[in-house]
């Protein structure tokens, strides 16, 4: 599969509201959208979704820019590809780094996609025509603020809730929705907020009836996990903590959690991705895909990896005018009655606003290949 150049559009685009975990807020969201284009004109395009402090990962949009224009451009150039699954073997000599890795390897799935003449769900494997998707809520100022977001987003038939906590914003407060709302699935998001001393708190949450917790321990602990969910009832869903199918594995085998949210950019890309899904499905472990945010293109790598049979969960796949005014993909993603209807046009399925993509853009950076 010919590539003839790749350009890296540096964007910043502001959110809706600004949006609260337990590591920070922030508004404004920079990352790159990737560009791969052959000698025909196809044109494939990936997202990073790197923020840009390194609080959720070790990766910052800068450092994105650095690996990938110094050493992974560099490394698709010398190297000619047959197959998007090449891409992450040709990357394994560069450690880590996986936001980078998957951001060059997405806009490669989509143009593989474009040049045989298929969506990407079916490149992928895919069989779904249409996905669930749940919604993710950010701390809010006060518990009514939580309680009135999320009765708006019911009400627009998301199937299901997560709600981000921290240490003084968690048991009370999800007792509280649990009364408003006594039939919604929830979910917890701790994003790395507690520690095993914490364990008799949270052993609290077992009264109501999660659907689960995510990632309560340090972001890249297997084992205090494993002690953790041995003593509650409450499923645990790791996710900072797997960026590899070894990683996977590990966890699964340990007992560290009971199921696998997988982001395409924390474990390198869609190959990966892939990988992490055929594993969790051979062992029975439910996966679900989880968000970083995304612009439109991002949302759209995210739909065609959740039409692979294990992904059982709701992901955090929201619409695109839930983050913002306005995308940058025709028509923008919509959530109707909390499902999703897959494209089946080539690729992403999805067409670039190319308009809105010179309007957000703050560089652009182009590579020739010979």
């Amino acid at each position: 599969m010919p590539i003839k150049q790749i350009k890296l559009h540096k964007l910043k685009m502001r959110l809706n509201d600004p949006f609260t975990t337990s590591f920070g807020t922030f508004q404004d969201k920079e990352f790159f959208v990737t560009e791969a284009v052959d000698d025909e004109g196809n044109r494939g395009f990936g997202e990073s979704v790197a923020f840009t402090s390194p609080w959720y990962s070790e990766e910052t949009v800068q450092t994105n820019l650095h690996v990938m224009e110094d050493f992974l451009i560099k490394t698709l150039q010398e190297n000619k590809i047959e197959h998007p699954d090449e891409v992450s073997e040709l990357f394994t000599p560069i450690k880590r780094n996986n936001m980078a890795k998957s951001a060059l390897e997405g806009a490669v799935w989509d143009l593989y996609a474009k040049q045989k003449n298929i969506s990407l769900a079916q490149a992928l494997g895919g069989k779904k025509t249409e996905i669930d998707v749940g919604i993710s809520i950010g701390i809010q100022p006060t518990v009514d603020d939580l309680l009135q977001t999320i009765d708006h987003y019911v009400q627009k038939g998301y199937k299901r809730i997560k709600i981000k906590i921290k240490p003084g914003w968690d048991i009370d407060v999800l007792r509280e929705v649990r009364n408003h709302f006594p039939d919604t699935p929830i979910m917890a998001d701790a994003n790395s907020a507690y520690t095993l001393k914490d364990i008799d708190h949270l052993k609290q949450l077992d009264d109501l009836n999660l659907t689960m917790i995510e990632q309560p321990l340090e972001h890249d602990d297997i084992v205090d996990h494993a002690k953790l969910q041995a003593v509650m009832k409450t499923p645990i869903c790791l996710d900072e903590s797997i960026h590899s199918l070894s990683d996977t594995r590990k966890a699964i085998q340990l007992g560290s959690c009971k199921i696998i949210n997988i982001k395409i950019g924390r474990v390198g890309g869609l190959t990966e991705a892939k990988r992490i899904h055929e594993y969790c499905k051979d062992n029975g472990i439910p996966v679900w895909c989880g968000g970083m945010l995304e612009a439109g293109i991002g949302r759209a790598h995210n739909i065609a990896l959740t039409t692979l049979p294990q992904f059982i969960l709701p992901g955090d796949t929201a619409g695109s005018s839930r983050y913002w005014e306005r995308d940058i993909i025709k028509p923008e993603v919509v959530v109707q009655d909390g499902v999703i209807n897959v494209p089946d046009k080539p690729g992403i399925g999805y067409d670039i606003d190319d308009e809105a993509l010179e309007k957000f853009a703050v560089d652009v950076k182009t590579f020739n290949f010979n």
